[in-house]
């Protein structure tokens, strides 16, 4: 269920708790019996859903219809209310407010933080394959064009050269194409770039213009193209098809690490 139908939920049922404990609290409870316990629930829910200072208000307000019940209550003596029970009771329903809703918070925020590490490549810091996964199907929902250009980094030896240089190439495309730009790391030395594109032409001169950019900056980088929807209507399409130029070009520029030598020649 998504989290905004679950808070929804939530506070539905909170509301729902509060309006019933307060009448059954005005007309069934007596002395001893304990319905406005029942408020803990709609406490519990309100913090998990709003966090502290929220949790801390719901707590109030089961106070508030506490000390009404007990005045309209004719079963209940109204000098109970000057009792030391009363302010035990709010101290009590504002502190699981708090505690909870504090809770909550630091939950929500600790479960975020390990969504974006599940997003990055613990190595560069950049996003891995799992966000460029996600940042496609953004893309591909949208409909609008968009191209993918996959680049490989070219004469790399080490992993720390490596490391460096796609960080550097993120940057840097980063930079040139704009924010509406994602880059990932989909490989040891192989990064894919996701940018609004018009068209297969546009998508070549944007590779072109980067690999000239970033050689410029001290990184030698190839790429392959392919824009949707001409050339793909899903990601594995479009990765193929700028897999394929990626590795075509590689070929062309290194003519002798790909083709073999014939005997005698």
């Amino acid at each position: 269920m998504p989290a905004a139908h679950l808070n929804r939920l939530f506070l539905g049922t909170a509301a729902a708790i509060y309006v019933s404990v307060s009448l059954a609290f005005l007309l069934l409870e007596r002395p001893g019996l304990g319905i406005a316990h029942f408020f803990y629930l709609a406490i519990a829910l309100v913090a998990l859903t709003l966090g502290p200072v929220w949790g801390t208000a719901a707590g109030a307000l089961a106070t508030v219809l506490y000390t009404g019940g007990v005045l309209i209550n004719h079963a209940l003596p109204s000098s109970e209310i000057l009792t030391l029970a009363t302010p035990i009771r709010l101290v009590n329903y504002l502190a699981i407010g708090a505690l909870i809703g504090w809770f909550a918070a630091h939950y929500r925020a600790a479960n975020d933080a390990l969504q974006i590490l599940a997003q990055r490549d613990l190595v560069t810091g950049l996003p891995n394959t799992r966000a460029f996964e996600l940042a496609i199907d953004r893309r591909l929902a949208s409909d609008y064009p968009f191209a993918l250009l996959v680049g490989d980094l070219d004469s790399v030896g080490l992993h720390e050269d490596a490391d460096r240089a796609l960080r550097l190439v993120a940057d840097s495309v980063a930079g040139l194409l704009g924010p509406e730009t994602d880059v990932a790391r989909v490989g040891s030395d192989e990064l894919a770039v996701l940018t609004p594109c018009e068209s297969v032409e546009h998508a070549a001169q944007l590779a072109v213009r980067l690999e000239r950019r970033l050689c410029e900056a001290g990184a030698a980088v190839t790429f392959g193209w392919s824009a949707y929807p001409r050339e793909g209507a899903n990601a594995l399409t479009l990765y193929r098809a700028a897999d394929e130029r990626l590795y075509a070009r590689r070929v062309l520029r290194e003519p002798r690490l790909h083709v073999p030598q014939l005997v005698g020649a």
